[in-house]
């Protein structure tokens, strides 16, 4: 694959802004900095969301989170609390929280086309007052992630209608890509059987989730 050619690059926000319109004002006061009836209804109904984070210098990492709608608890107006589950214990999220606390929010309803955008700041807590309520199967997670909230606003419709996503006549088959075994096989280089892999994933996946 050729290199990506690095010319034409946008470099200060007057080049930028002269190739967009400026905002309309509603677009610019959708934006509120607290949870109301809509944010909350919103979040109650989500069992999927994206949470950004960035490390001490800045490098930006976006991790997936989900369980039953309404996992992530509402604490009131302004506080949120999302329940770090059983992973890798790469710990990235977390460690990142650790060292720069700016984090962003994108809330996933299947089959509704907006989204649910939230900006702020987090600190991570391991008080079992505030997780225990979070216990799936009588497991409480260790670690919970505490988010203030700077931003809320409904992102609007446009790019789950352009990818279809919610279309199952417009998904592809799963041999598109290739299978997380292989995947992974190949991308750690230490000499792993993918098949080997993916039946472990297969027998196990299920079992570790809580």
């Amino acid at each position: 694959m050729e290199p990506c050619p690095m010319t034409s690059l946008i470099r200060t926000v007057e080049e930028l802004r002269r190739l967009y319109e400026q905002p309309e004002e509603p677009a610019v006061r959708k934006c509120i900095a607290k949870l109301d009836e809509h944010c909350r209804r919103f979040i109650a109904a989500a069992p999927f969301v994206v949470i950004a984070t960035f490390d001490g210098k800045g490098a930006a990492d976006a991790s997936p989170r989900g369980d039953p709608p309404g996992f992530v608890r509402v604490l009131d107006d302004t506080h949120l609390l999302l329940p770090d589950r059983p992973g890798n214990n790469r710990l990235d999220s977390l460690e990142n929280i650790l060292a720069c606390p700016h984090v962003g929010l994108l809330f996933v309803i299947p089959g509704i086309r907006e989204t649910l955008r939230i900006n702020g700041s987090a600190a991570l807590t391991a008080d079992p007052a505030l997780l225990s309520p979070l216990a799936v199967n009588g497991k409480a997670p260790k670690a919970g992630i505490l988010v203030t909230v700077r931003e809320a606003y409904l992102h609007c419709a446009k790019a789950l209608i352009r990818s279809a996503l919610w279309k199952p006549e417009t998904w592809p088959d799963k041999s598109v890509i290739a299978s997380p075994g292989r995947i992974w096989a190949d991308h750690v280089q230490m000499g792993f059987d993918a098949d080997v892999l993916d039946a472990y994933i297969a027998a196990e996946i299920d079992k570790t989730l809580y």
